[in-house]
Order: C-alpha cells, then structure tokens, then sequence
C-alpha cells in the first residue's frame, strides 16, 4: 500500500465514520461523492481503508474499532508515525487504542478547523479578524453570506472583530447566538452551556429560545443557556493568557486546575477526591504540563503518582 498524506486520511475516517453512523443524509452521501472523486488520492484512501476495516473486524470488536478513528488528532497522528502507511496503521492499532485519552463527537471532525489535545490555531479570517482556537477546539466558518459566522462546537475561541465589513460578526453555538459589537471576546462551551468572556467593547448575547438580546460589556463573562443567561460576573483577570501559552488561576479549586491543565495533554491526569477542594492560585505554563504540575507539591501537601505519560494522579502527602 502507498502512503497517503495524513489530511486525506483525516478525511477518509471522518467520512467512514459519518456514513457508517445510520444519520447520514442524502446531502452527506452527495457531499462524499464529490470528495470521493475529487482526487485519485482520496480514492485510494478510501479503498485502502476500506481494506483496514475488514482486516481489524476479525480481531477487534466494533466499539474499539469506532474509539480508534474517533480518538484525537493527536492519537491517530502517532498512530500514522508509527506506521508511516495504512498498513502501519493495522499494525499499530492495538498501540492506539491503549494510547487513546479522550473521545470527541464525531462533528469535530467534520469541522472546518480542529485543535487536539494541547495544541493551538492562530488564523486570520477572510475580513481580517483574528481567530484563535484553544486546545480541544472544533469551530466552522461562514463568511459567503450576509453576515460573518462563526459556529464553535466545541472548545474554546478568542476572537479579535477587524473594522471595515459592515456585516454583522456573530458566534453561534447550540445555546444561542452572540454578537460582536465590534470587540475582542472569549467563547468556551461549557457542558450545556456557553460562556461568554468580554474582553474589549460588547457582546450581544441571545439564548437559542429567545427573542431579546442582552449586551454584555467589556470586563464581564455570563454563562448562556438555550433557554437564559446567568447571571453576569467579573471576568477572571488574564483569561485569555492561554492564547500566550500560559494559564492564570487564582484561589480556584485543584480539581478545576487539574481539568483544565487535562485538556493540554494525552491520557489520564486525575485528582485525589480528599484534595479537590484545596485552593490555589498562580501561572501555569500550558506548552509543558510536566512542569506546570511539578509547581504543585512546593504550595500544597500533594504528591504526583505517575504510572506512565499517561496516566497521572495528584495524590496526598504521604507523612
């Protein structure tokens, strides 16, 4: 089997697995026929792949099958260094699926920018707005019609609005839409919900289930559902260090810390229940989570278990 680029292969799985999930439309089976036939290489993948399927099925459930092309960008990229073809790919599946640290729906895969586990993406949008997604981050663009539209599906966006398009910027999400008001602002979807960061001017923001929008100004957050806003607070003071590499906590809770330093790196990183509630505050570098961690046990009675890379626990200190 040739090699093929790994961004025809991200394709070609992102394909099998939304034809393969029993909600493809039609629109979805026109859409990869003209993938399918665009280039000979997406021919082949999608043929070799095919192959790989069938090799795997004797010796892997279905259900790992789905955990292994639906792991993060990341996963599948090692898995790719690893065997360098589609070949390597059976070779290494095993590998892969004990690698693997976090499932993601499969519509961040169909999404026209992704981010995997600690890494980011600085672009410039067609208006000359800056876009920057954080880890784990899976976002669609729309600029072709009357406004400039931004869906994130998952994750978190940092968006800087450029003058001079006089249509309207907007972010929408399953919860509700937001309006820049010509403005830098932060999107993070939480669970069910969206939270709005505003850095600069104004947001409007309206839930999915409502009518009326609410202007939130500059130095507030609120968390939107699709049926209401919370209520409006403070933001958090540098929240957006993490498009510099670095995150800024104060008097948070070690599990939360523990959750956010999760999201920038692979497999398991876990907290003693007995110490979630300890309080911490501090800067924490996002490029080496190893020593973001290491700064813990000289401020809190805490040591790190580590089994592996990739499996790792603050526990107590012993006495």
């Amino acid at each position: 089997m040739n090699a093929v680029s790994s961004r025809v292969l991200d394709e070609a799985i992102a394909w099998q697995l939304c034809l393969g999930s029993g909600e493809a439309t039609a629109q979805d089976r026109q859409h990869f026929s003209h993938w399918h036939d665009a280039q000979p290489e997406h021919a082949q993948v999608w043929q070799q792949l095919g192959g790989l399927d069938q090799q795997l099925a004797a010796a892997t459930p279905m259900p790992a099958r789905r955990a292994l092309l639906r792991g993060d960008h990341e996963s599948k990229r090692r898995v790719r260094r690893i065997g360098g073809s589609l070949l390597g790919l059976a070779v290494a599946v095993a590998v892969s699926l004990g690698l693997m640290s976090q499932q993601r729906p499969l519509s961040d895969y169909l999404a026209d920018q992704m981010t995997g586990s600690g890494e980011q993406l600085s672009m410039t949008l067609p208006d000359n707005s800056q876009l920057h997604l954080n880890s784990r981050s899976a976002v669609d663009i729309d600029f072709a019609g009357a406004e400039r539209r931004l869906f994130l599906r998952s994750g978190e966006i940092l968006v800087q609005t450029a003058h001079g398009d006089p249509r309207p910027f907007v972010v929408d999400t399953d919860q509700g839409r937001l309006r820049a008001l010509g403005t830098r602002f932060l999107v993070r979807r939480e669970g069910n919900g969206t939270r709005l960061i505003v850095l600069q001017s104004a947001v409007a923001a309206r839930p999915a289930r409502l009518d009326n929008e609410q202007v939130v100004p500059a130095g507030k957050q609120v968390l939107m559902s699709a049926s209401g806003l919370g209520d409006t607070h403070a933001a958090p003071s540098a929240a957006d260090a993490w498009s510099h590499g670095m995150l800024v906590v104060e008097n948070v809770r070690l599990a939360d810390l523990v959750e956010q330093l999760g999201e920038y790196r692979h497999g398991y990183l876990g907290v003693d229940p007995s110490l979630a509630d300890l309080r911490i505050s501090g800067s924490f570098p996002l490029n080496d989570s190893n020593l973001a961690l290491a700064a813990l046990p000289p401020s809190l009675p805490v040591r790190i278990e580590k089994h592996t890379d990739w499996w790792v626990r603050l526990v107590p200190l012993k006495q």
